[in-house]
């Protein structure tokens, strides 16, 4: 982590919390209005140094999804509701995150927190992902920003098992060249594709 990191964290956060707040009373009406349950899903993740932790996020899936498959989603997953696959096409589902990076739990950019039973499966020589605060993007997120299309709902676990090899391989190079500039790159890079969904 380069010096400097956790303060840029915690003023971007900062002030893209307060440029968006006025859409979470919108987004929470639509998201009631839609489908029954919680406004927020708190999903829970692995942090810096194996710490677990709740990732807030606007709910994409239907009430108790959690407990009726897997927690992966392939194409085609019918627990995604209406407005939650716009959310998560658009990644607006990510913004409570935000919240996420200003407690210390994550950062803007770092590698994708996994779920405790994925971490369990992490060959020991990538478990170095673990040492950095997982992000809300990073070059893995971007590469495999439409991972559901990649994911056949008959075939999950073999299919995203290989998909994540090769997630940690970026993400290992990501921490090994990460810079203040890195990080301003792929934030870019990030907000531009955005914009062409």
């Amino acid at each position: 982590m380069y010096p400097g990191k956790k303060t840029f964290d915690v003023v971007f956060s900062f002030i893209l919390i307060i440029l968006l707040l006025p859409l979470a009373p919108l987004i929470s009406m639509l998201i009631k209005i839609d489908s029954r349950g919680t406004v927020f899903y708190k999903a829970k993740r692995v942090g810096r140094f194996g710490k677990n932790f709740y990732m807030l996020k606007f709910r994409t899936m239907i009430c108790g999804a959690d407990k009726i498959g897997p927690n992966i989603t392939g194409r085609g997953d019918l627990r995604i509701t209406k407005l939650g696959a716009i959310l998560r096409k658009t990644k607006i589902d990510e913004l409570p995150s935000l919240f996420n990076v200003l407690k210390g739990d994550m950062s803007l950019v770092g590698p994708r927190p996994e779920t405790p039973d994925w971490i369990a499966r992490y060959p020991d020589k990538t478990r170095q992902v673990l040492n950095v605060r997982p992000g809300i993007t990073g070059p893995a997120q971007i590469k495999y920003r439409h991972e559901e299309k990649q994911l056949d709902t008959n075939n999950l676990e073999n299919q995203y098992g290989q998909i994540l090899q090769d997630k940690l391989a970026i993400d290992i190079n990501y921490i090994s060249e990460q810079s203040l500039i890195t990080d301003l790159k792929i934030l870019i890079k990030t907000l531009l594709l955005l914009g062409t969904i």
